[in-house]
């Protein structure tokens, strides 16, 4: 089967590559992938895969039906949408919509999406289980994954697989984590309430300015010291807004913040331990407060038993010194941790560096580009993967 899978991939591999590139230069942002979801639709019908549109809002699904007897139906769950960023390769192929740009590598997984579908679609005589292709919108406002859910595209499955692209590793090498993969991600604000004054006589009123300054250097100081160090939590403030004139007393100030985490017991936590924090600060110098915790999308904690199949089948893909299992966690968030609370799960990393390159721009980057060697690794470690995963004992 393996075999079989390489040989079709690359065969494949000129068309995936005119697919990825057309896919780049016509970004689409998050809930509005109405043209991204027709063409993905188009591909998917003209290689006979059944086709559901307009699935989560601009979400597609592809169904593969396998002609064995397991009943377990396998998930595969590429993102669609681009980012509000301006362009700057300068490839012939860029963006063609003024400050959209596919700068997260979304093209790259909608074409492994695309790509592992037309495979399967052509081995589906042999596959011992259904197959279901989820095309997802919005991931980069993590909204795409809850209205696929709502409109019924997990009901009945038993497993998820997904990928990202990763730039610091090298074009031809798989990642696969094990555990936690990427942090949950709340969104934090936070109202200092205190009294206007003269800017000449601050003692005469509450100034909420330098309260603010204060509660957020004790709550970056207390991360150090009431929080496990072995169990990280990021707190970042990226936006305040107060004060009226330069010589006022500000009686009013929103800071607005996310606030990331690896682990759930901490992430339970943090609303009453930020309270706590900010409450004792406020009190200490007669200012009011309010706190509005909004909890996002949780850690992607990925099954051990279904990265053991992705390691697996890519080591038998690319060999073993392709592979490389991942130590540490990244603090980003992705929002297939809500499929996970369906079904187990887990996604690997696509290396899309280029090798004699002495720098890969990051994910989010104007700059951001692929090796498109990438792709057929990608979709050769998926299609394997999905093949690979009915061999597993029933749970």
């Amino acid at each position: 089967m393996l075999t079989r899978i390489q040989d079709l991939a690359a065969q494949l591999a000129p068309r995936l590559i005119e697919i990825r590139r057309h896919i780049h230069s016509h970004p689409e942002l998050s809930a509005k992938e109405h043209k991204t979801a027709a063409f993905v639709a188009g591909v998917l019908s003209s290689s006979g895969v059944r086709v559901q549109e307009g699935v989560g809002k601009t979400g597609v699904i592809g169904e593969v039906q396998g002609k064995g007897t397991d009943k377990r139906l396998l998930a595969i769950r590429t993102d669609m949408d681009a980012l509000p960023i301006q362009e700057r390769t300068g490839l012939e192929f860029a963006s063609r919509e003024s400050g959209v740009m596919h700068a997260c590598g979304h093209d790259v997984h909608t074409t492994v999406g695309l790509g592992t579908a037309m495979i399967l679609a052509q081995l589906a005589s042999e596959l011992p289980g259904d197959i279901r292709f989820l095309f997802q919108p919005a991931e980069e406002i993590s909204q795409g994954a809850n209205w696929l859910v709502a409109d019924g595209a997990m009901d009945d499955v038993s497993a998820i697989l997904s990928l990202h692209v990763f730039p610091s590793i090298p074009a031809g090498c798989v990642g696969v984590r094990y555990g936690a993969l990427t942090a949950a991600a709340d969104e934090l604000e936070i109202i200092i309430l205190g009294e206007s004054g003269h800017g000449a006589r601050p003692h005469e009123a509450i100034d909420a300015i330098w309260i603010a300054s204060q509660v957020i250097t004790t709550l970056q100081q207390a991360i150090s010291r009431t929080q496990n160090p072995l169990r990280p939590v990021v707190l970042s403030i990226g936006q305040i807004n107060g004060g009226r004139a330069p010589n006022v007393i500000a009686d009013r100030v929103k800071l607005l913040g996310t606030v990331r985490s690896l682990h759930p017991e901490t992430r339970a936590n943090l609303p009453d331990w930020i309270t706590k924090i900010v409450g004792s600060v406020c009190d200490s110098y007669g200012a009011r407060y309010h706190i509005n915790y909004r909890r996002g999308v949780p850690s992607v904690q990925n099954d051990l038993a279904l990265s053991q199949v992705i390691q697996t089948a890519a080591e038998e893909a690319w060999g073993s010194d392709r592979v490389l299992v991942l130590t540490e966690p990244s603090l980003g968030a992705e929002d297939f941790s809500l499929y996970l609370e369906k079904a187990p799960g887990s996604m690997f990393r696509l290396g899309v560096g280029y090798k004699e390159r002495s720098i890969n721009y990051p994910l989010h980057h104007p700059l951001f580009d692929v090796d498109e060697s990438a792709i057929v690794t990608g979709v050769v470690t998926m299609a394997y993967s999905a093949y690979k995963y009915w061999q597993q004992n029933h749970s």
